[in-house]
């Protein structure tokens, strides 16, 4: 029995270290910063939401497209047969009336229309960054819970691996004394029931373990196979809570994402308004036209230049009315931004006092494992002199086990608390941490199409 108790502290303390900073991880082993680069570089949902700012990047070239002018080019071709019959007269003619045409159209004034949608275009892209960079949060995040998921997992099977071990051994030995009428036949079923009872919570450890590799695949984007340590955000925390929470409203991505959103949505109030104020462009055109006249091989050559007032009186309220709800929405939008404010604010509290809470789990569970091996140590020795029965020695072997599994959760918890930390103050990014892989350039993309006229290849080729 001792022999195996040595083994099942062993066995602990090596799964609690994988989850310490202590311990190197062996050279071959996948570090959780390397995860997180895999899972920042090539995770689909990030890139997905990667894809949609893109997307979001051509809104500038259509809104610039009202500065531009638009070219149109005509052309058409006939057949026409006339026959005329006189008195002593029957003449017959065939002609293919035929042109081609040029027009240029150009807007001087558009009630500031175009101005505010390339204003409007812009604070979406900048919204749209923000996004991204939201969306980049809870995904590293989700792979720092993956990771250490996994990790936690892993050490609790090896507990109950370990547990079912111990019992097995103890099962052996009640069997022994109860041959030589040491015991009775209720120890040894009392024996038989706790390993049924531990054999059952091994095989649940395995499907969580399961459950967890399938998550981490899905985040990181490859089967886990020996993981390091985990490595605590605390470093990159700020020092007080009220300090977190400044940090948070003001630099949080979802906040700002939303500030720009108002921006947007009084920019839409003017672009509505537009149509209520006077247009003004002007059109040129060159035409020429073969056979129109009647006579055969005619040339018709023509040009214009007309400009174009519009000046609106009245629009059926249409327009007024899109106006008047553009403007209740923009204050939809600035009500948002106050709900924001409040989430975020919220989520550190939380997410601090999580923090705050794991670490004192950790405090208490590892005074627990201390008591417990220390009770489970003399519950034994108490046994073989006949103060103890077996099902005490039981009960202390498995409030061993509940402490050890309770560390190794509360371990897990302090490190994710910390990453949900900085990710409630807008912090948890690839530059923040330190990952080793190529950033992403959001405004890379802008820069190639913002000033494209023409083209329908996007900058990748496609």
């Amino acid at each position: 029995m001792k022999h195996n108790g040595r083994t099942t502290r062993a066995a602990v303390f090596g799964g609690l270290l994988l989850m310490g900073t202590a311990l190197s991880a062996p050279v071959q082993a996948e570090t959780m910063l390397g995860a997180l680069a895999k899972a920042y570089a090539a995770n689909p949902s990030l890139n997905a939401q990667r894809a949609t700012l893109r997307a979001t990047d051509e809104n500038m070239p259509q809104a610039l497209s009202g500065y531009r002018p638009t070219v149109n080019a005509s052309g058409s071709t006939a057949l026409t047969r006339t026959e005329t019959r006189i008195p002593g007269q029957e003449t017959t003619k065939t002609l293919y009336p035929s042109s081609l045409g040029l027009q240029i159209d150009q807007n001087i004034f558009d009630g500031n229309r175009t101005r505010n949608s390339v204003r409007a275009a812009e604070s979406q892209i900048l919204s749209g960054r923000e996004q991204l960079r939201n969306t980049e949060q809870g995904i590293l995040l989700n792979s720092v819970a993956s990771y250490m998921d996994v990790l936690r997992d892993t050490a609790v099977l090896n507990l109950q691996r370990n547990n079912v071990e111990v019992l097995e051994e103890q099962l052996r030995q009640t069997q022994d004394r109860f041959s030589v009428g040491e015991v009775t036949r209720t120890d040894v079923a009392q024996s038989e029931a706790q390993l049924a009872s531990s054999r059952a919570q091994e095989s649940l450890a395995e499907a969580n373990l399961r459950t967890s590799i399938s998550i981490y695949r899905q985040y990181i984007g490859e089967t886990p196979r020996k993981l390091g340590p985990g490595v605590p955000a605390e470093r990159h925390l700020p020092k007080s809570l009220e300090q977190a929470i400044r940090v948070g409203l003001a630099e949080h991505p979802a906040i700002i994402a939303a500030l720009h959103g108002v921006d947007v949505a009084e920019f839409q109030v003017k672009v509505v308004e537009s149509a209520l104020y006077p247009q003004l462009g002007v059109s040129a055109g060159v035409s020429r036209n073969w056979d129109a006249s009647g006579t055969a091989k005619s040339v018709v050559t023509s040009g214009t230049i007309v400009g174009q007032l519009r000046i609106p009186i009245y629009e059926g309220g249409l327009v007024y009315s899109q106006t008047r709800q553009a403007k209740e929405q923009a204050g939809q939008q600035r009500l948002q931004v106050d709900i924001t404010r409040d989430q975020v604010q919220q989520a550190v509290v939380s997410a601090w006092a999580n923090l705050e809470a794991s670490k004192q789990r950790i405090t208490a569970a590892q005074a627990a494992v201390a008591a417990n091996e220390i009770a489970l140590s003399g519950t034994r020795e108490e046994a073989k002199v006949g103060q103890r029965t077996t099902l005490d020695v039981l009960n202390a072997q498995q409030t061993l086990l509940s402490s050890r599994v309770s560390l190794v959760t509360a371990q897990r918890d302090r490190i994710v608390a910390s990453y949900e930390v900085l990710n409630a103050i807008g912090r948890l990014s690839a530059e923040t941490l330190g990952l080793k892989v190529a950033r992403y350039d959001s405004k890379r993309h802008f820069e190639q199409v913002k000033g494209k006229w023409i083209g329908t290849t996007t900058p990748d080729g496609r």
